[in-house]
């Protein structure tokens, strides 16, 4: 019996036994959420790199490994363990272990009345009303089987409910900590983040990992932005090396909306980070914007997918990768506009940094286009660091390191400067620096990518 099959059925026993005892069993309507998507997940499987969405990606790892579902970790953290990841100045933070809510970690400072935030399985035992207008109503189950099986094993993660006209100036910080287990687990957060007409929020979403081990988080989030709301949503990884990082992040804005996603990732040995905004109403506008830095082997995938779906809407994807060693960087993005999109603005631009001749990066930016009165840009770019201007620095008496530093920071920052002032950039800020400093400790020997004039840059740029 091949792999793959033997793990089919290993999903589906896994399956069997969840259903039983999921929150929300008792619910009809969640119920079959969950058991069309399991089946939908049994009808496609995992994807293979002869899928085109996952063309630049191989999951076989993935696919041959048999996770069991985590569990709480059996030695009960403390607060103090998570100090080193707090986020100073965030208004609340919701601790979830391996995937499942920790009271007991978590803090609530100062909220207002009209600003609910719980974990989703809180939610569906008190409240499930209140989730069931919108939950697993925009992830696309049928076009990505990991959204699927998430889906299937959707019992907890995080829900926020901001009402009309609310503003917080504090980000709530979302933070999910993966501790090592003796076998390999998974765990499949769902989080549902409601932003009613007019709201103004921050949402800072972290992976990060206690420990080594073989761990699999695959994550989905739906975000949901009523009219003329803003909203800013930050996605971190900095998980273990051993762990695969499968995040989805499915956002549907109506009319006047304007939504801002950071991705951050730093972390993980494979990790495919899937942002996929709906501009549904007139006027909305968003921001893509992205960094990955990659060294050793690690593999850190980015897929976009920008759907303007009503007229006179704008979107801007701005994504910078950054990879040594024998990393490997994904970015594929299309921006589709719909026949109605009149009067779309979208740009999309892909910019990368190779610090060593082992690195690779695969850049596919598109542009699907039905409407005709449209202003559609792309263009991606593949360099290494400047000689002339690592020259100029050391001419001026800044050594090497010192040097790489200041001109990998210079990259890194062009992402920094498109986030607004408050805790979460400061967050972010601070994590490239420590990570940038680790990056450029590493001088590549003579010959290598940065001292290799005959490379040069290549750069695609087409204009729809």
């Amino acid at each position: 019996m091949s792999t793959a099959i033997q793990n089919s059925e290993t999903y589906l026993d896994t399956f069997s036994e969840f259903e039983k005892r999921a929150g929300g069993h008792d619910l009809p309507w969640l119920r079959q959420l969950r058991a069309d998507a399991f089946a939908r997940f049994c009808e496609t499987g995992f994807p293979t790199t002869h899928d085109e969405d996952w063309r630049f990606t191989n999951v076989s790892a993935i696919t041959r490994t048999q996770f069991s579902l985590a569990q709480k970790d059996a030695r009960p953290l403390s607060k103090s363990e998570l100090a080193a990841w707090r986020v100073e100045g965030a208004v609340a933070q919701l601790v979830f272990v391996n995937g499942q809510f920790a009271r007991e970690l978590s803090t609530f400072d100062s909220l207002p009345a009209n600003t609910k935030i719980s974990s989703l399985q809180e939610q569906i035992a008190s409240n499930p009303a209140a989730i069931q207008a919108h939950l697993g109503h925009y992830l696309d189950i049928q076009r990505d089987p990991f959204s699927a099986l998430n889906t299937a094993f959707a019992q907890d993660g995080a829900y926020v409910h901001v009402r009309r006209g609310t503003v917080l100036e504090a980000p709530i910080h979302l933070l999910f900590v993966s501790t090592a287990n003796n076998v390999p687990s998974m765990s499949h957060p769902r989080n549902l983040l409601v932003f009613e007409d007019e709201s103004q929020a921050t949402i800072i979403e972290e992976y990060v990992s206690l420990g080594s081990g073989t761990v699999l988080s695959n994550s989905a989030t739906e975000l949901i932005a009523g009219e003329n709301a803003i909203v800013s949503h930050y996605m971190i990884e900095r998980e273990d090396r051993e762990a695969f990082n499968i995040s989805t992040l499915r956002i549907q804005q109506q009319r006047s909306a304007n939504v801002a996603s950071h991705s951050l990732l730093l972390g993980g040995g494979l990790v495919r980070n899937n942002v996929h905004p709906v501009l549904a109403g007139e006027g909305g506008e968003c921001l893509i914007n992205g960094l990955f830095v990659g060294n050793g082997g690690q593999h850190l995938d980015n897929y976009m997918h920008v759907e303007h779906a009503s007229p006179h809407c704008s979107s801007r994807q701005f994504y910078n990768g950054i990879l040594d060693d024998h990393a490997h960087g994904v970015f594929h993005g299309r921006i589709v506009v719909h026949k109605d999109a009149q009067k779309t603005d979208a740009k999309q631009t892909n910019r990368n940094l190779l610090l060593s001749d082992d690195a690779q990066i695969d850049t596919k930016p598109q542009l699907e286009i039905y409407a005709d009165d449209v202003k559609c840009t792309h263009g991606a770019t593949i360099g290494q660091i400047e000689e002339n201007a690592l020259f100029y620095l050391r001419s001026r008496g800044i050594e090497e390191i010192s040097a790489r530093r200041l001109l990998l920071l210079a990259f890194a920052a062009e992402c920094l400067e498109r986030m607004k002032a408050g805790p979460a950039r400061t967050h972010a800020e601070n994590l490239i620096h420590q990570h940038l400093l680790t990056i450029s400790n590493h001088v590549p020997a003579q010959g290598s990518a940065s001292h290799d004039h005959a490379r040069g840059e290549r750069s695609l740029e087409e204009v729809g």
